[in-house]
């Protein structure tokens, strides 16, 4: 049984993806300004924060087997953080609207916790590290999906083993990922090497647990940032024989 503390951290992680999902929803216009709010809420009490995914292949060995494994993954509506001032404006106020020194603030008071509330989400909610084995969509096949580990993401400069190939900047909202089995050739890993940098958008999910049998499993090395952020999540949504009965022998 989790304690009080590990529920008031969950929460405090659902209500982050309530208000990360709520604004991707307004921003895709899925839903206008005055369901915000009403998104935010059912978000937060239905649902979870985690789903079942089954992954096969060697490409992820030993951190996943070779002959597969069930895995709970968390979900990440996006892995990259919001832009401040486009947050705020789905609420209808700006930046000013919540500092100190505002004489004639034009909003309602609970507006602006809000607002405050959510600027403190994009300041500490970045969602995926550089460590981290994420579930992303399948750049060449856009039906399937991927299990591979986050190596680098934008600014980081990327240099190649082979003297021909010149080094390069990764661009805004570009990342990439590598195969973690390095007994792979390049062309059998499937990972950034052969295909290239990616987009963060093509990143759905943090892996946060395997499961290969009934008595092997357990959490997956990620980021020491994601593994403290995904652990009261893990102690309240973890549930191994609802796993196991997922799991394809």
């Amino acid at each position: 049984m989790a304690s009080l503390s590990t529920w008031c951290r969950y929460i405090a992680h659902k209500f982050e993806y309530s208000l990360s999902l709520s604004y991707k929803s307004y921003k895709g216009g899925i839903i206008n300004n005055k369901e915000v709010y009403d998104t935010v809420w059912k978000n937060l009490f239905q649902g979870k924060l985690t789903f079942l995914h089954w992954n096969k292949g060697r490409e992820m060995a030993p951190t996943i087997g070779d002959q597969g494994g069930t895995l709970l993954v968390r979900k990440l509506p996006t892995a990259d953080p919001i832009n401040a001032h486009g947050a705020l404006g789905l609420y209808g106020f700006e930046m000013n609207d919540i500092l100190p020194g505002h004489d004639k603030p034009r909003y309602h008071q609970y507006n602006v916790l809000i607002g405050m509330m959510l600027v403190a989400v994009i300041v500490l909610g970045r969602r995926v590290f550089v460590g981290d084995v994420v579930l992303l969509k399948d750049p060449e096949k856009s039906d399937d999906f991927l299990v591979r580990r986050l190596a680098a993401i934008e600014g980081y400069e990327m240099v190649s083993a082979d003297e021909k190939d010149d080094p390069f900047v990764l661009d805004k909202d570009e990342c990439w990922v590598l195969a973690d089995n390095d007994k792979l050739k390049p062309k059998e890993a499937n990972d950034s090497r052969t295909f290239g940098p990616i987009s963060m958008s093509n990143i759905v999910g943090r892996v946060i647990y395997c499961l290969q049998t009934a008595v092997d499993h357990g959490p997956v090395q990620n980021s020491h940032f994601s593994m403290r952020k995904d652990s009261p999540v893990l102690e309240v949504e973890l549930d191994v024989e609802e796993m196991a009965k997922n799991h394809k022998a």
